[in-house]
């Protein structure tokens, strides 16, 4: 690994791994402690909820996702190299990332004035995305999609659409057929490779996911806690959002991170001091997602 990076670093984690063999758990950790290598982390934590953590509340990317995509390391020599290579990938991952959110704001729009055409004043809907896009936080890493095994292009689109209660059904089912026409039509594109994941509902729904007592309806509240508005309705918008923070669930998501927080430590902790080989099943997701899993094993 010295060697290496001597001879070609810096080096993000998975580039590292290229040059000298899949072992991604020894040369986080190796790199984490040795005294030799310095170690630059780009971008930002942010919550994720998993239920296969106590609490549900776990820091995103995972260890291994940060280390292989948002991590440069390098001699402790060569630190204005490392610098520079920080600051370009942190460049990368920004352009993703407005990439991604221009894509899902050209999907937004091209749905919602479809379905917005003769309305006044706002459309009874708005559409919104949420996920790694709205941080900066996005990737271009090729991964299996889930449902169909095809390769896509790193992060999802992750979009929510908020109907008003006293829109017909008929325009739910409308906006359904467009925005499934436009996640195939992504997904199956060689120039696209894009998953989006989407969900339509209204705002009743939201109103009794609000209640954050079970795992989906916390899952439900934190997508839309972080969303940002790309069409439709800023009124639904702003409403929605005054919903989530009236019932406490803004709060109650802030002390989940804070949980988190607290969680990645002692993870990062726990699996410093312990061999590889000592590890047990489920030490290994402190290390990685359960969503992860199939990707990386």
């Amino acid at each position: 690994m010295i060697r290496a990076l001597g001879q070609h670093g810096p080096l993000t984690g998975a580039e590292l791994g290229a040059a000298v063999g899949d072992d991604a758990f020894a040369q986080w950790k190796a790199c984490t402690l040795s005294p030799w290598v310095a170690v630059r982390r780009v971008g930002r934590r942010y919550l994720r909820l998993d239920q296969r953590v106590e609490g549900y509340a776990r820091l995103s990317p995972s260890i291994l996702r940060e280390f292989l995509t948002y991590t440069v390391v390098a001699l402790a020599e060569q630190e204005a190299a490392l610098e520079r290579r920080a600051q370009e990938l942190r460049a990368h991952i920004e352009e993703v990332s407005r990439r991604k959110l221009d894509m899902a704001r050209g999907v937004a729009t091209t749905v919602g004035s479809r379905h917005a055409a003769g309305t006044c004043g706002e459309p009874p809907f708005c559409i919104v995305v949420a996920g790694d896009i709205v941080y900066e936080m996005a990737h271009d890493v090729p991964r299996p999609e889930r449902s169909t095994g095809s390769m896509v292009r790193g992060s999802d689109l992750d979009i929510v659409t908020i109907v008003e209660e006293d829109a017909p059904e008929e325009l739910i089912a409308r906006l359904d057929d467009s925005i499934y026409e436009k996640k195939y039509r992504y997904l199956i594109n060689p120039a696209f490779r894009e998953e989006i994941d989407y969900v339509i509902k209204r705002l009743s729904r939201l109103r009794e996911q609000s209640e954050f007592n079970t795992f989906k309806k916390m899952v439900a509240c934190k997508i839309f806690d972080e969303a940002v508005l790309l069409f439709g309705s800023e009124y639904l918008f702003r409403e929605a959002k005054e919903l989530l923070r009236c019932c406490g669930v803004a709060g109650q998501l802030q002390e989940m991170e804070q949980s988190a927080i607290t969680l990645r430590e002692r993870a990062e902790d726990y699996l410093l001091s312990t061999e590889q080989h000592v590890l047990q099943g489920e030490d290994l997701y402190l290390f990685y997602t359960a969503a992860e899993s199939d990707e990386f094993e």
